[in-house]
This record gives structure tokens, sequence and C-alpha cells, in this order.
């Protein structure tokens, strides 16, 4: 299976640091968010990894280059200065992804989940990882009900960690749109199954948020 990870958002809650750092090159503990879930990714047998890029993108090449020092290999879906959001974004790669199943995983995040628990075939578009409701999103985003997501309550918060079939995308005819709309139309078909991850996890989308990771445990 191939993976993608997110790392072409302009991160604006972030600035100012997100205004000369992409996001995810932004440390914890010294070491990048991306070398880190690339290094995870790569224990858990995804060493084939396409990178989006847009804002402050030639840094994250110049970087990683061909992800040979984390023992990968990565190719990158250029979306110009802009970006295409979420969804489009992964539209854009679905060239470099093949036709199989593949792992999307947010660049922002921090957490230990392991990412060879994850289904290696689905038997609806997609397969999603869901958490509980950070303080920030008390919300949440989807319900999950014996292995279904939906709109039922109680709602949990999506992970950024996905495995999704290039069909899911098929009638989608915007180059640029977010992901979570249309992942709740094919919720409402019963077509996303999902699991609740109760470990570590961290969307690393504020300095505050960045600054009590590095001031907690290693």
């Amino acid at each position: 299976m191939k993976a993608m990870i997110l790392a072409a958002g302009r991160g604006a809650r972030m600035r100012p640091l997100s205004d000369v750092i992409p996001k995810p090159l932004l440390a914890v503990h010294g070491t990048p968010l991306l070398d880190r879930l690339i290094s995870q990714l790569a224990r858990a047998g995804f060493t084939d990894i396409v990178i989006n890029v847009a804002h402050l993108g030639e840094k994250i090449r110049a970087h990683l280059g061909t992800g040979a020092q984390l023992s990968v290999t990565v190719s990158y879906s250029d979306e110009g200065p802009a970006g295409l959001e979420t969804g489009g974004g992964i539209r854009r790669a679905l060239p470099l992804l093949g036709c199989d199943p593949f792992l999307v995983v947010n660049g922002d995040i921090y957490t230990d989940y392991d990412f060879a628990r994850l289904p290696a075939s689905l038997a609806g578009l997609a397969h999603l990882v869901l958490v509980d409701n950070p303080e920030h999103h008390p919300e949440g985003d989807f319900g999950l009900c014996d292995g279904q997501v939906g709109d039922n309550a109680p709602r949990l918060t999506f992970a950024g960690i996905g495995v999704y079939r290039a069909a899911l995308f098929a009638d989608a005819t915007a180059d640029r749109f977010p992901l979570a709309p249309l992942l709740r139309r094919m919720s409402a078909r019963g077509l996303i199954s999902g699991e609740h991850y109760r470990g570590l996890w961290t969307d690393v989308g504020t300095p505050e948020r960045l600054a009590a990771l590095n001031a907690g445990p290693r």
C-alpha cells in the first residue's frame, strides 16, 4: 500500500512560525513532524510515499529529497502556490497513488498510532481513524457505530488518518475542494468504515499546541 502525506496547507493558525517554515517541518524535541511521521510509516512497511506541496514546498523538497535518508522513496505532487485543499490535493495525486487502496495522513499530527494495523482491503470506499474530541474541537466530526462511520452521536474527531479507494473521488469535478464533505456524503450511504483510536494523538495546529508538546515528555 502506498501512503500520502498532506503537507500543502498554509498553516494560517500556526503563523508567524509557518510564514517561514512549512508546518510539517516544525519540530518536536528536535525532530520535524514530517520526519517523525515518515519514520513511523517506514516501520509499518510504508516505503513508497507521496507528499503534496504548495506553500513553501521547495523547503520540503530540499529537506527530504528522495527520502533515502529515511529509508523511503518520496514522490511529490506539486499544487502550485495556492494549494488545492485536502480533497483536491488527493485527487491531483491519484496518478501517483495507483489503483489499490492507499493511506493518507495529515502532515501536522503527532501520534503513536501503529499504521500497520490499518486494513489492507476495504469493503467500502474509505476507512477512517477517529479519536476522542480534543478541547479545541469538542463537537467532533463523525459518529461511529459497529465499525461504520455516520452522523450519529456521540461524535468523535477525525484523526487525519484514512485509507481510501480512488473511486471515492470518481464524481469529483472541481480541482480544489475539501475532503470532509465528500466523506460525509459517502458515510450517509454506508460506504465508510472506521475505528476509534484512544492512544496518543495531537493536531499540532497552533504555536501553543506545539509548545505544549515540546514541554512534555519525549
